[in-house]
């Protein structure tokens, strides 16, 4: 079987009026949501000490559109990944795809866990930090190398894990998808309906269908963007505000200087060097990158990332498929690299701790190695537990930082989602698979509605 791809010539089109730009819709919204944050937050509690109804409004908002995207999340990647390894048959170098992958992902994450070291010791934000060692606490929760390992096995064949927590008005269990278990059920259906032979081509067909089905679904929720990111920064806002970052404003500042010279210098650059141009990726990964901006979760953006890296980047629909889901587990630049980095400088800054280089070496290590270990678990905190206890530095600085982690959560995320875009693109123009004609087009969010999608035979 091979894929035929339906070419038809695109009507021409009167340009849309700026405002219905779906690019200028997430950038209205975004300012809505911080005028009506910052709104919120001046409203304070109710009576009762609650969230004001405009915070409660928002959180509403916020979390709905969130429930959406994750709601797709594991159905995308196990019909996407099943039907990217039966499509991988047809491409004669799918090993070297896989290592080139995972290769540029220990490239990426080494140039931003070096940036992150070099910033740490240049800025020094634990010695320049107003925050006071009453802050500091252990986590509820760390991450360690045993977790990763048992993350691996699959619980049950959905993925699914239970959580219960406790409060004062009784206990409550919710179900959540460990995405990295997902990924390796996938992967072993998808082999396995491979060595079936013939008598798995009916499910392969059925599985085709339905990732097309699942899809067009994924169009509608993306149309909600503007209105989700009202929700999600104008909630963040109103809840976290910014004066926490007075007390660790030198801490903030390297975390941010860090992810904008990852985003802006060190992406760039790669594209250059291979021949692509860089404004060109931006206007077509902003939309992703702005999402996970607002909405804090790689796996939440997940379907639009996977959507525009094929349909605006070039990258192939069978190499996308399965290069972004296995990204959004272990391709964090901003959470896996950057921040354990110039974080477990930070505590030993504050705490008087001097590191040596084989500590520094350590802290690359993980960041370069480690990265998989967040997955399925609680974000970036599980990350920096896990850099801690790996240098043997108190876990109780942890909680010197949580003030400020939802604003600097916004930050890694977006680069997260960028390097999660960025690096199948460049191992595709590396492969020579990259369709260079729709990489240079840019195409716009806006028109992958009505495009044309390649429908295996």
């Amino acid at each position: 079987m091979s894929p035929t791809t339906v070419s038809a010539a695109r009507p021409a089109k009167a340009p849309k009026p700026f405002y219905r730009s779906f690019g200028f819709q997430v950038l209205a919204a975004m300012v809505v949501g911080l005028v009506l944050g910052y709104i919120a937050r001046q409203l304070g509690p109710d009576a009762a000490g609650n969230a004001n109804w405009l915070t409660q409004t928002l959180a509403t908002i916020g979390s709905i559109f969130v429930s959406l995207l994750r709601a797709l999340v594991p159905v995308l990647v196990f019909t996407a990944i099943v039907a990217s390894i039966a499509n991988l048959r047809e491409l004669n170098n799918a090993a070297k795809l896989v290592w080139q992958t995972l290769l540029w992902f220990a490239i990426t994450a080494l140039i931003a866990v070096a940036i992150g070291i070099a910033l740490g010791l240049i800025i020094q934000p634990g010695i320049n930090t107003a925050v006071s060692e009453a802050a500091a606490k252990a986590p509820a929760s760390s991450g360690s190398w045993l977790d990763f390992l048992k993350g691996l096995v699959p619980a049950n064949i959905l993925g699914l894990q239970a959580s219960t927590r406790v409060a004062e008005s009784g206990a409550t269990t919710s179900l959540n998808f460990n995405v990295l278990q997902i990924l390796v059920v996938s992967i072993a259906v998808g082999v396995a309906a491979l060595r079936v032979g013939p008598a798995a081509d009916p499910f392969l067909a059925f599985n085709r269908s339905f990732l097309k089905i699942v899809h067009k679904i994924l169009w509608w929720v993306i149309r909600l963007t503007p209105i989700g990111t009202i929700g999600l920064l104008g909630n963040a806002v109103a809840v976290y505000g910014w004066d926490a970052l007075a007390q660790l404003g030198w801490y903030s500042a390297a975390i941010y200087i860090g992810l904008a010279l990852v985003l802006f210098v060190v992406y760039p650059v790669l594209l250059q060097a291979h021949g692509l141009n860089p404004i060109r990726y931006f206007q077509s990964a902003w939309p992703a990158i702005q999402l996970a901006f607002v909405s804090r979760s790689s796996i939440g953006t997940l379907p639009v990332t996977e959507r525009i890296t094929e349909k605006s980047l070039g990258v192939p629909r069978e190499y996308a498929a399965f290069a972004v889901p296995l990204g959004a587990t272990t391709k964090m630049d901003g959470c896996a690299a950057i921040y354990p980095a110039i974080s477990a400088i930070f505590v030993a800054q504050f705490f008087g701790i001097q590191l040596g280089l084989q500590e520094y070496l350590l802290i690359v290590f993980v960041s370069v190695i480690g990265s998989a270990a967040t997955a399925g678990l609680t974000g970036a905190t599980v990350m920096l537990t896990l850099t801690l206890s790996t240098l043997g530095l108190p876990l109780e600085g942890v909680g010197l930082l949580l003030a400020v982690d939802p604003i600097l959560d916004m930050g890694r995320t977006a680069v997260n989602v960028a390097g999660q875009a960025l690096v199948p693109t460049i191992v595709s123009k590396r492969q020579g698979i990259l369709n260079q004609e729709v990489y240079d087009r840019g195409e716009s969010i806006d028109a992958l509605e009505n495009d044309s999608d390649v429908v295996p035979a």
